[in-house]
């Protein structure tokens, strides 16, 4: 267990939650930046390293499971309406139990996101995730700000999902080490369903396009450093 990896999880979503108090206005491209970098960090980190581990044990249903996880993230989004994306806007109330729903999606979102961490050297994939949580809790405390939740009830809402990352952490520890019954043995088909959900998550930001539907010269430079830098991890281990 490192709790350096607890750290990084816990401050990338805090710290990008915080700052909507320190900046105003509807302009956040440097967000947008960092989302497209992670997001592209996240598909070669997931392409290079998850999924050929996953297959590692030779289970011939990881597969099965990386498509469970692909269409459970859809009906996440259903409720969370793209936060975890960086989308910040207010939800429709008819259609949405505001804000348990996108809280209880996006609290699912990342403590399964955090569970691959504690299967081998996934050092580069604690940093994506903690880049990729930097907008969406960000546009998490801004969508309950615009909904009249208090500062005192969003800090503590933006803790909340903090935390569910390193939960996660430490959920699957204790399930590799069976510490956790038995069930250690289908860890793989758990990181699958992972995978399914980064795949939908780093390719729905890849292909997003811009407000006049191009994409732009500075998104094109974040996602391929992005990819680089998990290329360049890659090689490094090899």
């Amino acid at each position: 267990m490192a709790i350096w990896k607890v750290i990084v999880l816990f401050s990338g979503a805090f710290t990008g939650g915080m700052a909507v108090f320190l900046f105003k206005g509807d302009n956040h491209k440097n967000l947008k930046l960092i989302l497209s970098f992670s997001g592209a960090f996240l598909f070669g980190i997931t392409v290079l390293h998850l999924i050929p581990d996953a297959y590692h044990g030779n289970d011939n249903y990881v597969g099965v499971f990386i498509l469970i996880g692909f269409l459970f993230q859809i009906v996440l989004e259903q409720f969370s309406e793209g936060i975890e994306h960086g989308h910040i806007h207010t939800p429709d109330h008819d259609h949405i139990a505001f804000p348990l729903g996108i809280l209880v999606s996006l609290c699912i979102h990342a403590f399964l996101e955090g569970m691959p961490l504690a299967e081998g050297n996934q050092n580069q994939l604690v940093y994506g995730i903690a880049l990729h949580h930097v907008p969406a809790a960000f546009a998490l405390a801004t969508v309950l700000l615009a909904n009249k939740q208090t500062k005192s009830k969003t800090v503590f809402f933006v803790v909340l999902f903090a935390i569910m990352a390193p939960a996660g952490y430490f959920f699957s520890n204790a399930l590799s080490t069976g510490g956790i019954g038995n069930l250690q043995h289908y860890f793989n088909r758990i990181m699958g369903v992972v995978i399914g959900i980064f795949l939908h998550i780093s390719t729905t930001i890849l292909f997003e396009s811009s407000s006049d539907h191009k994409f732009s010269v500075r998104k094109m430079v974040a996602v391929l450093l992005g990819v680089g830098v998990a290329l360049v991890g890659f090689v490094g281990e090899l």
